[in-house]
């Protein structure tokens, strides 16, 4: 079962988008999250946003399946992001 076709194709999709999404919602929801003040905890959250993107573009091709990359990313960038704009007030 090799990756090749739209397999790769929507895996790819789901590493560059599904990943850019779930680190802007890490990234929002850190920064409503952590008990420092605003602009440090945004700062913070955007730094992290990089390492979470990287782990999520990892994490999608050791997956290789690319419905449940899909699922999972857009579901927890849902999540987090709700949860981040909710504790931001």
């Amino acid at each position: 079962m090799g990756l090749h076709g739209w397999r790769l194709a929507a895996l790819i999709g789901a590493a560059l988008v599904g990943g850019y999404l779930l680190s802007t919602a890490a990234g929002i929801f850190l920064g409503g999250a952590l008990p420092v003040s605003r602009s440090e905890s945004t700062l913070i959250g955007h730094l992290l946003s990089f390492v979470i993107y990287t782990g999520a573009v990892l994490w999608v091709f050791y997956l290789r399946k690319p419905g449940p990359a899909w699922l999972s990313l857009s579901l927890t960038s849902m999540v987090l992001a709700v949860l981040g704009l909710f504790l931001r007030g």
